[in-house]
């Protein structure tokens, strides 16, 4: 794996049967059997299974300001409001800020939660708590990389495991500070894809045989070291050899290496020219492309990260000449190309950071940290279309209806993906610590 990079921040059944139940062995049901009567009723609509349903989770690293994206507050003083206006969405009363005008007329497709908050203003401790779902043990300042708990996508790998020879966790084109495996161990770490897909001289590490090998004599290494591995080890006590754990290493890079579809899921050069000017050419939009290849090829779960949301300082002028336009132009070209291929039912899409921003413009016509307010998209895997989840004040502040936590975050989405949230794992010291402590599922999304 390569080595985390962070990028520019200032660290450098019936819907009230469901909730009723919950998920344990409650009256004889347990959440298998929730799931299973998902699976069926899904089949008998003709939509994926929980465990068919693979995620692409947007991550705006440094906290993506709620004002200026899905919850602007116009009547709000100019001081709180900020430069810019709202404009009107798909459906009657809901507004966004003006800089996502295609995401507005795509609103019919997906939802938004405005009312997810924590009490954590650093990068590390908001990035590992929506991350994981678990809060730090201790304060966690802004720069850390922190790996208190696994990460959603290590879960998901451990669950799922590897699928015709593509790893279930890929992160493009880094890993986010939060986003390791932590006890679960370096095979459900994320594969990282690095690299501008959008460039002619893309290529992905470990995904071709060197050019300096041909196929004929790979494969006659991989039979002598097959051969080498038929032959009875020194020792008998096979947990005890490290060269095991090589070996399961060893076979996932093979599969990847000489799976054809990886080699073509990688090539998002066969995508027509139409389809890629829909995501936009920016890297980042190219990138979401390759998420919607890799999702189509079963991987279960994609984080693609993007820098630099961290506004203390000029928010407007960033909002005008990059994000905006290209967070708009690549999320709405997601979520609709998903729609057309009929991927969004199993697909979802998830696109967060670790907080919201200040309520108040500051001095240097930014904002800073705020975890009391936030916003949340959610599309795809049977969430409804067209619909606000939550409030904030009138101003802002803070979640003032309908307020959902990060473990009520963190088990929706293991709900949505099939995984049982509460769970409990063992470390490799024999602890036991549960996938989410505590925490409901978001009621709204599953509709």
């Amino acid at each position: 794996m390569t080595a985390p990079v962070i990028k520019t921040n200032c660290a450098g059944i019936g819907r009230r049967d469901f909730i009723q139940i919950g998920f344990g062995a409650i009256g004889g049901v347990t959440f298998s059997d929730i799931l299973a009567m998902r699976a069926q009723a899904a089949a008998a609509k003709g939509k994926a299974s929980p465990d068919q349903i693979n995620c692409i989770l947007v991550w705006l690293d440094g906290g993506p300001s709620h004002y200026e994206t899905f919850d602007p507050k116009p009547d709000a003083p100019v001081e709180v409001r900020g430069e810019f206006k709202s404009i009107p969405t798909a459906v009657p009363g809901v507004h966004f800020c003006e800089t996502l005008p295609l995401l507005a007329k795509s609103f019919k497709k997906f939802s938004v939660v405005r009312s997810i908050c924590h009490k954590d203003p650093n990068h590390g401790g908001g990035n590992h708590y929506m991350m994981t779902g678990a809060p730090t043990p201790v304060p966690v300042g802004c720069g850390a990389f922190v790996s208190f708990h696994p990460s959603i996508g290590s879960v998901v790998s451990y669950h799922r495991g590897v699928r015709g020879g593509l790893p279930a966790y890929m992160s493009l084109p880094s890993v986010s500070r939060s986003g390791g495996a932590n006890f679960l161990g370096a095979q459900h770490a994320p594969f990282v894809v690095g690299g501008d897909p959008s460039s002619k001289s893309f290529r992905v590490r470990d995904v071709a045989i060197p050019r300096d090998i041909s196929d004929g004599r790979a494969m006659n290494r991989n039979l002598l070291r097959a051969s080498l591995d038929d032959m009875k080890r020194i020792t008998d006590r096979l947990a005890d050899d490290p060269t095991v754990g090589f070996d399961q290493f060893y076979k996932q890079g093979l599969e990847l290496v000489t799976s054809p579809a990886a080699q073509a899921a990688f090539d998002v050069s066969k995508e027509p020219e139409s389809t890629r000017k829909q995501y936009g050419d920016s890297d980042f939009g190219q990138r979401l492309l390759l998420a919607r290849r890799l999702a189509e090829v079963g991987v279960s779960f994609s984080v693609v990260y993007w820098g630099g949301w961290d506004h203390h300082r000029g928010i407007f002028k960033s909002f005008k000449e990059s994000h905006g336009a290209r967070l708009d132009q690549g999320l709405s070209g997601l979520i609709n190309d998903l729609d057309q291929r009929g991927m969004l039912d199993s697909t979802l899409v998830v696109c967060l950071g670790e907080f919201g921003r200040t309520p108040k413009v500051n001095k240097d016509a930014g904002r800073d940290h705020w975890p009391g307010a936030m916003s949340v998209l959610m599309a795809g895997g049977g969430i409804p279309g067209g619909q606000i989840v939550g409030a904030t004040d009138p101003k802002g502040y803070y979640a003032a209806e309908n307020i959902y936590s990060p473990e009520d975050f963190a088990v929706s989405l293991y709900t949505k993906l099939g995984i049982d949230p509460h769970r409990v794992l063992e470390t490799n010291t024999g602890r036991p610590v549960q996938i989410v402590n505590g925490g409901k599922p978001i009621k709204e999304l599953f509709a």
